[in-house]
Protein backbone atom coordinates (compact mmCIF):
# COMPACT_ATOMS: atom_id res chain seq x y z
CA UNK A 1 0.00 0.00 0.00
CA UNK A 2 1.09 3.30 -1.01
CA UNK A 3 1.82 5.70 2.23
CA UNK A 4 0.21 9.14 2.07
CA UNK A 5 2.87 12.17 0.80
CA UNK A 6 1.49 15.87 0.54
CA UNK A 7 1.97 17.24 -2.90
CA UNK A 8 4.52 19.88 -2.54
CA UNK A 9 6.47 17.51 -0.59
CA UNK A 10 6.51 15.14 -3.10
CA UNK A 11 7.63 17.99 -5.70
CA UNK A 12 10.58 18.30 -3.59
CA UNK A 13 11.95 14.87 -3.20
CA UNK A 14 11.97 14.68 -7.03
CA UNK A 15 13.54 17.97 -7.85
CA UNK A 16 16.05 16.95 -5.11
CA UNK A 17 15.90 13.51 -6.79
CA UNK A 18 17.15 15.03 -10.17
CA UNK A 19 19.77 16.91 -8.97
CA UNK A 20 21.47 14.82 -6.71
CA UNK A 21 20.40 11.46 -8.42
CA UNK A 22 20.50 12.24 -12.06
CA UNK A 23 22.61 15.27 -12.18
CA UNK A 24 20.48 17.55 -14.63
CA UNK A 25 22.05 21.18 -14.82
CA UNK A 26 20.47 23.90 -12.52
CA UNK A 27 18.59 25.50 -15.36
CA UNK A 28 16.90 22.41 -16.05
CA UNK A 29 15.73 21.76 -12.65
CA UNK A 30 14.64 25.27 -12.25
CA UNK A 31 12.77 24.59 -15.23
CA UNK A 32 11.06 21.63 -13.83
CA UNK A 33 10.57 23.33 -10.85
CA UNK A 34 8.01 25.85 -12.70
CA UNK A 35 6.39 23.92 -14.69
CA UNK A 36 5.47 21.39 -11.10
CA UNK A 37 5.04 24.89 -9.53
CA UNK A 38 1.98 25.23 -12.30
CA UNK A 39 0.56 22.01 -11.78
CA UNK A 40 0.08 22.36 -8.17
CA UNK A 41 -1.72 25.20 -8.20
CA UNK A 42 -4.25 23.62 -10.81
CA UNK A 43 -3.69 20.32 -8.57
CA UNK A 44 -5.00 22.33 -5.27
CA UNK A 45 -7.43 24.41 -6.87
CA UNK A 46 -9.28 20.66 -7.12
CA UNK A 47 -9.17 19.94 -3.30
CA UNK A 48 -6.28 17.61 -4.24
CA UNK A 49 -3.66 17.29 -0.90
CA UNK A 50 -2.00 14.00 -1.50
CA UNK A 51 -0.22 12.23 -4.21
CA UNK A 52 -2.63 9.54 -4.30
CA UNK A 53 -5.28 11.94 -4.53
CA UNK A 54 -4.98 12.88 -8.70
CA UNK A 55 -6.51 11.35 -11.08
CA UNK A 56 -5.76 11.18 -15.25
CA UNK A 57 -8.74 13.86 -15.39
CA UNK A 58 -6.65 15.86 -13.54
CA UNK A 59 -3.69 15.50 -15.90
CA UNK A 60 -5.99 16.03 -19.13
CA UNK A 61 -7.76 19.12 -18.28
CA UNK A 62 -4.57 20.47 -17.01
CA UNK A 63 -2.82 20.43 -20.53
CA UNK A 64 -6.45 21.43 -21.87
CA UNK A 65 -6.80 24.68 -19.49
CA UNK A 66 -2.90 25.44 -20.69
CA UNK A 67 -3.85 25.64 -24.54
CA UNK A 68 -6.63 27.63 -23.63
CA UNK A 69 -4.18 29.92 -22.04
CA UNK A 70 -2.52 30.23 -25.21
CA UNK A 71 0.65 28.15 -24.29
CA UNK A 72 2.49 27.42 -27.24
CA UNK A 73 2.30 23.44 -28.16
CA UNK A 74 5.86 22.92 -27.53
CA UNK A 75 5.64 24.51 -24.34
CA UNK A 76 2.66 22.22 -23.13
CA UNK A 77 4.75 19.27 -24.38
CA UNK A 78 7.93 20.12 -22.36
CA UNK A 79 5.25 20.43 -18.94
CA UNK A 80 3.63 17.25 -19.83
CA UNK A 81 7.25 15.59 -19.53
CA UNK A 82 7.86 17.22 -16.40
CA UNK A 83 4.69 16.07 -14.82
CA UNK A 84 5.51 12.57 -16.58
CA UNK A 85 8.37 12.56 -14.77
CA UNK A 86 6.94 13.47 -10.83
CA UNK A 87 4.41 10.75 -11.92
CA UNK A 88 6.65 7.99 -12.62
CA UNK A 89 8.93 8.44 -9.46
CA UNK A 90 6.27 8.85 -7.37
CA UNK A 91 5.09 5.48 -8.97
CA UNK A 92 8.84 3.67 -8.56
CA UNK A 93 8.81 5.37 -4.80
CA UNK A 94 5.68 3.41 -4.43
CA UNK A 95 3.77 6.72 -3.03
CA UNK A 96 1.59 6.35 -5.98
CA UNK A 97 0.05 3.48 -7.10
CA UNK A 98 -0.86 3.52 -10.69
CA UNK A 99 0.77 6.38 -13.20
CA UNK A 100 -2.22 9.12 -13.89
CA UNK A 101 -0.70 10.25 -16.77
CA UNK A 102 0.33 7.08 -18.31
CA UNK A 103 -2.25 7.42 -21.56
CA UNK A 104 -1.70 11.07 -22.05
CA UNK A 105 -0.61 11.88 -25.40
CA UNK A 106 1.90 15.21 -25.49
CA UNK A 107 0.31 17.74 -27.69
CA UNK A 108 1.66 17.73 -31.61
CA UNK A 109 4.51 19.99 -32.11
CA UNK A 110 5.81 21.27 -35.17
CA UNK A 111 9.66 20.53 -35.89
CA UNK A 112 11.49 23.55 -36.42
CA UNK A 113 15.11 22.50 -38.26
CA UNK A 114 17.92 24.07 -36.97
CA UNK A 115 19.50 27.54 -38.45
CA UNK A 116 22.16 25.84 -40.18
CA UNK A 117 25.45 27.70 -41.68
CA UNK A 118 26.75 26.78 -44.90
CA UNK A 119 30.16 25.75 -45.27
CA UNK A 120 31.28 28.57 -47.22
CA UNK A 121 29.74 31.09 -44.17
CA UNK A 122 31.67 29.02 -41.60
CA UNK A 123 34.54 29.50 -43.55
CA UNK A 124 34.34 33.30 -44.09
CA UNK A 125 33.32 33.52 -40.29
CA UNK A 126 36.82 31.91 -38.92
CA UNK A 127 38.82 33.73 -41.64
CA UNK A 128 37.63 37.19 -39.65
CA UNK A 129 39.80 37.19 -36.43
CA UNK A 130 42.44 39.31 -36.83
CA UNK A 131 46.53 37.38 -36.92
CA UNK A 132 46.88 38.69 -33.42
CA UNK A 133 46.96 36.93 -29.99
CA UNK A 134 43.46 37.51 -29.29
CA UNK A 135 42.46 37.06 -33.16
CA UNK A 136 43.88 34.02 -32.61
CA UNK A 137 42.03 32.99 -29.62
CA UNK A 138 38.94 33.60 -30.99
CA UNK A 139 39.57 31.67 -34.54
CA UNK A 140 40.89 28.89 -32.60
CA UNK A 141 37.26 28.76 -30.51
CA UNK A 142 35.51 29.40 -33.57
CA UNK A 143 36.94 26.54 -35.31
CA UNK A 144 36.70 24.29 -32.43
CA UNK A 145 32.69 24.75 -31.64
CA UNK A 146 32.40 23.97 -35.09
CA UNK A 147 35.07 21.25 -35.40
CA UNK A 148 33.39 19.67 -32.55
CA UNK A 149 30.11 20.39 -32.35
CA UNK A 150 30.52 21.41 -28.36
CA UNK A 151 27.95 23.28 -26.34
CA UNK A 152 29.16 26.69 -25.57
CA UNK A 153 28.98 25.79 -22.15
CA UNK A 154 31.51 23.28 -22.34
CA UNK A 155 33.17 24.99 -24.81
CA UNK A 156 34.34 27.64 -22.17
CA UNK A 157 34.46 25.34 -19.43
CA UNK A 158 36.96 23.01 -21.34
CA UNK A 159 39.96 22.34 -19.60
CA UNK A 160 43.71 22.54 -20.23
CA UNK A 161 43.77 19.35 -18.97
CA UNK A 162 41.24 17.62 -21.00
CA UNK A 163 43.07 18.50 -24.57
CA UNK A 164 45.29 15.78 -25.93
CA UNK A 165 46.57 17.86 -28.81
CA UNK A 166 48.88 14.44 -29.57
CA UNK A 167 46.08 12.04 -29.53
CA UNK A 168 43.79 14.97 -31.38
CA UNK A 169 40.88 14.65 -29.15
CA UNK A 170 39.29 16.93 -26.51
CA UNK A 171 37.43 14.93 -23.34
CA UNK A 172 33.80 16.73 -22.68
CA UNK A 173 32.14 16.78 -19.62
CA UNK A 174 28.12 17.54 -20.97
CA UNK A 175 24.89 17.23 -19.59
CA UNK A 176 24.51 14.79 -16.39
CA UNK A 177 27.94 15.17 -15.99
CA UNK A 178 28.37 12.56 -18.51
CA UNK A 179 31.66 12.06 -20.20
CA UNK A 180 32.55 11.69 -24.02
CA UNK A 181 35.67 12.20 -26.51
CA UNK A 182 35.81 14.09 -29.41
CA UNK A 183 38.26 14.12 -32.10
CA UNK A 184 39.82 17.40 -33.30
CA UNK A 185 41.94 17.03 -36.32
CA UNK A 186 42.91 19.35 -39.19
CA UNK A 187 42.92 22.97 -39.35
CA UNK A 188 40.90 23.27 -36.22
CA UNK A 189 43.77 20.99 -34.21
CA UNK A 190 46.36 22.93 -35.89
CA UNK A 191 44.61 26.21 -35.03
CA UNK A 192 44.38 25.30 -30.90
CA UNK A 193 47.75 23.71 -31.13
CA UNK A 194 49.21 26.85 -31.80
CA UNK A 195 46.62 29.08 -29.35
CA UNK A 196 48.27 26.89 -26.68
CA UNK A 197 51.49 26.95 -27.25
CA UNK A 198 51.85 30.35 -28.71
CA UNK A 199 48.76 32.99 -27.89
CA UNK A 200 47.44 31.46 -24.08
CA UNK A 201 50.79 32.26 -22.03
CA UNK A 202 50.20 35.42 -23.28
CA UNK A 203 46.48 35.64 -21.52
CA UNK A 204 47.75 34.20 -18.23
CA UNK A 205 47.87 36.09 -15.15
CA UNK A 206 47.51 33.36 -12.72
CA UNK A 207 49.63 29.95 -13.26
CA UNK A 208 46.84 28.07 -11.38
CA UNK A 209 44.36 28.61 -13.83
CA UNK A 210 42.85 25.80 -15.95
CA UNK A 211 40.28 26.78 -18.40
CA UNK A 212 42.04 26.91 -22.08
CA UNK A 213 40.03 29.99 -23.35
CA UNK A 214 40.94 32.76 -21.31
CA UNK A 215 40.40 36.34 -21.39
CA UNK A 216 42.27 39.62 -21.52
CA UNK A 217 42.11 39.28 -17.39
CA UNK A 218 43.79 36.13 -17.43
CA UNK A 219 40.06 34.33 -16.47
CA UNK A 220 38.11 31.83 -17.93
CA UNK A 221 36.41 33.21 -21.32
CA UNK A 222 32.28 33.59 -20.40
CA UNK A 223 29.29 32.43 -22.65
CA UNK A 224 28.23 35.79 -23.22
CA UNK A 225 31.87 36.90 -24.20
CA UNK A 226 31.82 34.43 -26.45
CA UNK A 227 28.74 35.17 -27.82
CA UNK A 228 28.99 38.56 -28.37
CA UNK A 229 32.41 38.37 -30.08
CA UNK A 230 31.10 35.28 -32.35
CA UNK A 231 28.01 38.30 -33.02
CA UNK A 232 31.20 40.73 -34.11
CA UNK A 233 32.73 38.55 -36.10
CA UNK A 234 29.66 37.75 -38.13
CA UNK A 235 28.57 40.88 -39.01
CA UNK A 236 32.08 41.41 -40.12
CA UNK A 237 31.59 38.44 -42.48
CA UNK A 238 28.09 39.28 -43.47
CA UNK A 239 26.95 35.91 -42.03
CA UNK A 240 23.07 36.19 -41.73
CA UNK A 241 20.29 33.22 -40.76
CA UNK A 242 16.64 34.05 -41.58
CA UNK A 243 15.75 32.33 -38.40
CA UNK A 244 18.18 34.74 -36.55
CA UNK A 245 21.48 35.68 -35.82
CA UNK A 246 24.74 33.51 -35.63
CA UNK A 247 25.45 31.87 -32.13
CA UNK A 248 27.11 29.33 -30.88
CA UNK A 249 24.51 27.09 -30.99
CA UNK A 250 24.05 27.43 -34.30
CA UNK A 251 27.75 26.00 -35.20
CA UNK A 252 26.70 23.07 -33.36
CA UNK A 253 24.01 22.30 -36.01
CA UNK A 254 26.16 23.39 -38.90
CA UNK A 255 28.58 20.63 -37.35
CA UNK A 256 25.85 17.86 -37.04
CA UNK A 257 24.15 18.73 -40.69
CA UNK A 258 27.74 18.83 -42.74
CA UNK A 259 28.68 15.77 -41.02
CA UNK A 260 25.21 14.10 -42.10
CA UNK A 261 25.61 15.67 -45.50
CA UNK A 262 28.78 14.04 -46.15
CA UNK A 263 27.46 11.09 -44.96
CA UNK A 264 28.68 10.55 -41.59
CA UNK A 265 27.61 7.07 -39.66
CA UNK A 266 24.40 8.80 -37.42
CA UNK A 267 25.34 7.33 -34.22
CA UNK A 268 28.78 8.76 -35.10
CA UNK A 269 27.32 12.14 -34.72
CA UNK A 270 24.97 11.14 -31.55
CA UNK A 271 28.34 10.49 -29.25
CA UNK A 272 30.06 13.55 -30.70
CA UNK A 273 27.12 15.45 -29.97
CA UNK A 274 26.56 13.85 -26.46
CA UNK A 275 23.00 13.24 -27.57
CA UNK A 276 21.10 10.96 -25.00
CA UNK A 277 18.82 9.50 -27.37
CA UNK A 278 19.65 8.87 -31.37
CA UNK A 279 15.92 10.37 -31.81
CA UNK A 280 17.44 13.79 -31.30
CA UNK A 281 20.53 13.77 -33.30
CA UNK A 282 17.91 12.29 -36.45
CA UNK A 283 16.89 15.65 -37.19
CA UNK A 284 19.87 16.40 -38.71
CA UNK A 285 19.27 14.31 -41.61
CA UNK A 286 15.96 16.48 -42.35
CA UNK A 287 18.20 19.36 -42.65
CA UNK A 288 20.15 17.67 -44.98
CA UNK A 289 17.20 16.51 -46.98
CA UNK A 290 15.95 19.95 -46.78
CA UNK A 291 19.20 21.52 -48.25
CA UNK A 292 18.97 19.09 -50.74
CA UNK A 293 16.23 19.51 -52.01
CA UNK A 294 17.06 23.16 -52.01
CA UNK A 295 20.10 22.71 -54.31
CA UNK A 296 17.82 20.69 -56.51
CA UNK A 297 15.57 23.50 -57.04
CA UNK A 298 18.87 25.24 -58.54
CA UNK A 299 19.11 22.70 -61.54
CA UNK A 300 18.73 24.59 -64.48
CA UNK A 301 16.34 21.90 -65.69
CA UNK A 302 14.18 22.88 -62.68
CA UNK A 303 13.58 26.03 -63.59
Amino acid sequence: MARRLRLDEAVDLYLDHLKVERGLARLTIDAYGRDLARFLVHLTGRGREDVDDITPADVTDFLIGLAEAGLAARSRARTLVAVRGLCKHMVAERWLEADPSQLIDAPRTARRLPGVLGEDAVARLISQPPDTNRGRRDAAMIELAYASGLRVSELVGLPMADVNLHQGFVRVTGKGNKTRLVPIHGVALTRLSRYIEDDRPGFVRDPKERALFLTERGGPMTRQAFWKLLRGYALRADVRLPSGGVSPHKLRHSFATHLVEHDADLRAVQAMLGHADIATTQIYTHVGQARMIEQARKHPRAR
